[in-house]
């Protein structure tokens, strides 16, 4: 079974479920999770060659938790955020 890490957004807020495969076999699956939506701290003007782990680092102190920017910008791929001209930033509530 894979892990995930803690801070991960499968870890804290996905669901794991069983199903069966089209083989009959029993495997674990895990559901799209469902980011609770946070209280917005306000938005960054986007440059070029900025990163998103880069601006998670800067505003929220965790260069994995760019996966909260892609969700408090309303984005299933996280290079869409990149795309925008303002991205919002949440606060960062943990």
């Amino acid at each position: 079974m894979a892990t995930f890490a803690k801070t991960s957004r499968y870890a804290r807020y996905a669901e794991i479920y069983q199903t069966q495969d089209r083989r009959g076999e029993t495997v674990l699956a895990v559901l799209p999770p469902q980011i609770p939506l946070r209280r917005n701290r306000g938005t960054h003007l986007s440059k070029e060659g900025q990163r998103l782990d880069h601006l998670a680092w800067h505003y929220l102190k965790d260069p994995e938790a760019f996966w909260l920017l892609t969700a408090h910008n309303a984005r299933i791929l996280p290079d869409a955020v990149l795309f925008q001209y303002r991205i919002r930033i949440p606060l960062d509530e943990s």
